[in-house]
């Protein structure tokens, strides 16, 4: 090979090199842009996604919203203002038994369990009618909503029949269906309708499901909760019974009877005197 073309070889390969050299460096630069453009979008991805939290977070709660609603869908079976009168039993009935609870209150399940069958046969042979109060404490306490689900599960029910809200009610706090304090499975719909399906009147019921589905009586739930937070029986705690404005209570002069002996001499006592 002559010195020329020797040269010429040189000379080429050295251009060819630097020409990759250059497409490498362009590729690179590209890629590093590419890196900090996605970087860039993760970033404010991550700063939306942040700012979407806080805005949601300091958005009051769709159950706080209802706390004041005007327009409230009460179930039948109810008077009052917004529906809050819930009285159950016969017209001939004399006297009146106050009964607050909390659907998720575990001493409410207690007692339903122990004495409810008792509650139910004198209210059957017309001893007392009961009004209901609903309340929702145990929610603020835990940070839940399954109370208020409940208890507006429990106007689907009312909108039914007495009969319907009472059995509910019952299947409710019974030891197979009601869950631990700590555990908020009233707030999911499906449950609520699982339970319901236990309960004759309300199995596959559509209009009952579509209700609680729907949240019809949601707002009609924070009123009736705002009745037993504003009671003038000074009742603070559930359950509690209240007859002629004084408390039905146990052996211990506080607390709400938790058998069917002491329910039985308190209620008597409440009834003659």
């Amino acid at each position: 090979m002559s010195k020329r073309n020797s040269q010429a070889s040189k000379t080429a390969a050295r251009e060819k090199l630097r020409l990759e050299r250059e497409r490498q460096a362009r590729r690179d630069k590209i890629k590093r842009q590419a890196i900090v453009a996605g970087s860039l979008v993760a970033v404010l991805a991550i700063a939306g996604g942040i700012g979407y939290a806080v805005v949601q977070n300091n958005k009051p709660s769709y159950w706080e919203s209802l706390k004041d609603a005007k327009n409230v869908v009460a179930p039948a079976n109810t008077t009052g203002t917004k529906g809050t009168t819930v009285v159950i039993g016969k017209d001939t009935a004399k006297k009146t038994l106050k009964l607050y609870e909390d659907p998720r209150c575990p001493i409410c399940a207690s007692f339903e369990q122990t004495v409810g069958s008792t509650v139910k046969k004198d209210l059957d042979d017309g001893k007392f009618n009961i009004q209901y109060v609903g309340a929702t404490f145990i929610d603020n306490n835990s940070n839940g909503v399954g109370s208020k689900n409940a208890l507006s599960a429990l106007g689907a029910a009312l909108n039914v029949s007495q009969d319907a809200f009472l059995e509910y009610k019952t299947a409710l706090y019974s030891a197979k269906w009601h869950p631990d304090e700590t555990t908020d499975k009233f707030k999911d719909d499906s449950y609520l309708i699982k339970v319901a399906d236990t309960v004759p009147v309300l199995k596959n019921n559509t209009k009952f499901q579509d209700a609680v589905k729907k949240g019809t009586y949601d707002a009609w739930a924070m009123a009736m909760s705002k009745t037993f937070d504003d009671n003038k029986d000074s009742v603070t705690g559930t359950p509690s019974l209240i007859m002629d404005g004084k408390a039905v209570t146990g052996s211990d002069g506080k607390n709400a009877p938790m058998t069917v002996a002491e329910f039985n001499t308190a209620i008597q006592k409440a009834i003659t005197s």
